[in-house]
C-alpha cells in the first residue's frame, strides 16, 4: 500500500451534503482517502480544490 498527496478540482453543489458526496466520489476513484481539505474556493468558476491524502493497493510485481 503506498500514500499519495493529490488535488483535485470539484464543482460547487448547492447544499454542503451534496458537495462532501461529490468530493467522496472524487477522491475514491484515486484511492482511499485518509484525510482531506478544501484549500481553495473559486467563485467566479463555481470550483472547489480540495487537496487529499489517498491510499492505493499496490499491484504484485510480476515474477
Amino acid at each position: 500500500m503506498t500514500t499519495h498527496f493529490i488535488t483535485a478540482e470539484i464543482d460547487l453543489q448547492e447544499s454542503p451534503a451534496e458537495m462532501q458526496r461529490a468530493i467522496a466520489a472524487e477522491l475514491q476513484k484515486r484511492g482511499e482517502p485518509l484525510r482531506w481539505a478544501v484549500t481553495r474556493v473559486d467563485e467566479v468558476q463555481q470550483q472547489v480544490t480540495v487537496e487529499a491524502i489517498v491510499t492505493v493497493a499496490e499491484e504484485p510485481a510480476n515474477p
